[in-house]
């Protein structure tokens, strides 16, 4: 099953590539300027993500895929990596998984020239963990 927060990142990570979610079948689009901002989740995207949850799941849908968001919210998905693109996809939980990807009708993505989207990072904790990986192999060598 994938996770409300799995939902949220193949959304802000399709974002990133400018694809946008359809509501009410189709009549409206939305995607935020923004979506990551420091080290978590612009308001922006937070927005985007408070008009979906308040909006009809089965009628929201990723711009070029058939599955909606509820769909993917429900036990019968989960997230796995694309193999073309290494960018989250939806799967079925059991059965044969669909050989589409949002990013089929990117022209030119695969784009290893631009940096992929990404997640929020905690930079002080990054830091924090670099910082302890260098201090262990100071000790280990002593």
């Amino acid at each position: 099953m994938a996770s409300e927060q799995e939902v949220r990142q193949y959304l802000a990570y399709w974002f990133q590539l400018g694809k946008k979610v359809t509501l009410n079948n189709g009549q409206q689009a939305i995607k935020p300027k923004l979506v990551i901002q420091g080290d978590r989740y612009s308001q922006d995207f937070e927005n985007c993500w408070q008009q979906l949850r308040s909006s009809n799941l089965s009628e929201c849908y990723l711009e070029g895929t058939e599955h909606s968001i509820a769909q993917l919210l429900s036990p019968a998905w989960e997230m796995n990596s694309c193999a073309r693109c290494s960018m989250p996809v939806p799967v079925p939980s059991i059965g044969v998984p669909s050989l589409s990807c949002p990013c089929n009708d990117l022209p030119m993505w695969p784009n290893t020239e631009l940096p992929a989207p990404r997640s929020p990072v905690d930079s002080q904790a990054q830091l924090a963990g670099i910082r302890d990986r260098l201090r262990d192999i100071g000790n280990q060598n002593r």
